[in-house]
């Protein structure tokens, strides 16, 4: 295994296990953890800008109004996922933001075709029919909108289409989207210290520690991630996504004993089914990929032989 899939891997994995880490501040109000989570890891990724002497380029780089009218945006979609993911985590529905994570690839293939027109394989459109028969399934079977799920697909998906086309990389990127949420978030923690209702240094030294460590918890797997995304195909890092949300289903059923019927178990089963066709099909296409370049290289030689 190389350096760049050790990275991915690392990031997934402690992805997947970050409900652990939410689930020791559940003593926390979600929107107060939440805004915790992006005051420091405004303070974590502006620290490591310094450090690495990217400070002035990432100045520059957000000069543009366009910009910032971007990742204003990403900004609003990404406090959504953060919001709704804290709280969910934390009110004992882990189990369902893994089906969030698990049905996102499929809706970002979706996305693709609405908004960027891009052609479906049939495999692909196969795997988005079972995994919506899977979703509907699901609504059926819980007596109730899985608006978690849903909430949390719908956030991070478009999130990632608008940074398809946004300027700024990943970590330039988000710095910004923190610092766009930062003066609402910390304009909310000031509110709660002057109501005497804010947990930071008003509980123990423990949680003061978790909540600052929030900041590096996040940026951290995002760079691990980064880095990998530069070293490695991109089909290798759609396949490793999957361990976050399958460590996240393992810790919601086998470690805090969330409820999963054997019915919710038929809907989980159509989109691992479309996950494992969707993965297939990226499989089969690379490899035919693969298989015909020398093929095109042989035909540019042929000529002048």
């Amino acid at each position: 295994m190389n350096t760049g899939t050790w990275y991915a891997v690392s990031a997934y994995t402690l992805w997947g296990l970050l409900p652990v880490y939410w689930k020791w501040l559940q003593h926390v109000p979600a929107l107060q953890l939440m805004s915790h989570r992006v005051v420091w890891s405004f303070v974590s990724l502006c620290t490591f800008l310094v450090i690495t002497r990217r400070w002035s380029r990432f100045r520059a780089a957000i000069g543009d109004r366009r910009v910032l009218r971007t990742h204003l945006i990403t900004a609003a979609l990404i406090g959504v996922n953060w919001l709704t993911y804290v709280w969910a985590v934390n009110a004992g529905f882990i189990v369902e933001t893994s089906l969030g994570y698990f049905i996102n690839p499929l809706l970002s293939v979706a996305l693709g075709v609405i908004f960027l027109r891009e052609r479906l394989r049939p495999l692909q459109w196969t795997a988005v029919g079972i995994a919506a028969v899977g979703v509907f399934y699901l609504t059926f079977i819980y007596g109730a909108f899985p608006w978690i799920a849903l909430t949390l697909a719908l956030a991070f998906g478009f999130y990632g289409l608008v940074k398809k086309t946004a300027p700024l990389g990943s970590l330039y990127g988000l710095t910004t989207e923190t610092g766009i949420l930062l003066p609402l978030t910390l304009g909310y923690l000031v509110v709660c210290e002057v109501q005497g209702t804010g947990a930071f240094l008003h509980t123990n030294l423990l949680t003061d520690l978790l909540l600052v460590g929030a900041g590096p918890v996040t940026a951290v797997p995002l760079l691990m991630f980064a880095t990998a995304a530069q070293r490695i195909p991109l089909s290798l890092v759609g396949i490793l996504q999957y361990i976050a949300p399958t460590l996240q289903f393992l810790l919601g059923v086998l470690v805090y004993h969330e409820p999963f019927p054997p019915a919710r178990f038929v809907g989980f089963s159509l989109v691992w089914v479309a996950l494992a066709i969707l993965a297939l099909d990226a499989g089969l296409t690379r490899r035919a990929r693969i298989l015909g370049e020398p093929r095109r290289h042989r035909g540019h030689r042929e000529p002048q032989n």
